[in-house]
């Protein structure tokens, strides 16, 4: 995920989102609105964490050498993608703002359009007329739950499993660091210079 912001934002890092976050605050604050928009983005960051850790199961160990068809990508083509962006718009959401979780959909929507392109591409090559099928059947990015299918057993590489649980852990980091801006603001050691609705 901050490679789709470093590669939007050349030189963004965490530090970066931090002190783009200290320097906003949601107009909404202490409002039922506020208090929906964060719980709805905490909902979002956990359906994200879970969904990425469901799809690695899937893959890990497996990507470079089958069509994976099953579990989350019987749903959908790029489930990983999917739940990133649900993940990306819950941060923006748990910033109490509608401003910053539909802008970090759209900056996600946008700089992964191109990424799942080339990605489709190099599939097709790979795996020819059975990717052709796969992409006839499955949508590309919003899942369609009916086409739901898994295995009743799956072999999954515990070391490569391992390795990709710290891709979804990012999610939880931005909400711990969202919440650690909203307390510096609170206790009035930073004033936010923008405030967002």
């Amino acid at each position: 995920m901050l490679y789709l912001i470093g590669w939007l934002f050349p030189g963004f890092s965490e530090l970066r989102f931090f002190f783009t976050v200290l320097a906003v605050e949601s107009t909404l604050k202490a409002s039922i609105v506020s208090a929906i928009l964060f719980t709805i983005g905490l909902v979002l960051v956990g359906i994200a964490t879970v969904g990425r850790l469901w799809c690695s199961l899937y893959i890990s160990g497996y990507k470079n050498s089958q069509l994976i068809a099953t579990g989350p990508y019987s749903i959908c083509r790029n489930p990983l993608y999917f739940f990133s962006m649900l993940g990306f718009t819950g941060i923006g959401f748990t910033t109490e703002t509608f401003t910053l979780g539909i802008a970090l959909m759209l900056i996600f929507l946008i700089g992964y359009a191109p990424v799942i392109k080339r990605e489709e591409e190099v599939l097709r090559s790979k795996f020819g007329a059975e990717f052709n099928e796969y992409c006839a059947r499955i949508p590309r990015f919003i899942p369609k739950f009916a086409m739901f299918n898994e295995p009743e057993s799956y072999t999954v590489s515990p070391k490569l499993f391992r390795r990709t649980m710290g891709d979804v852990v990012w999610f939880i980091w931005f909400v711990g660091i969202i919440n650690l801006v909203q307390a510096i603001h609170e206790h009035h050691f930073f004033e936010p210079i923008i405030g967002l609705p």
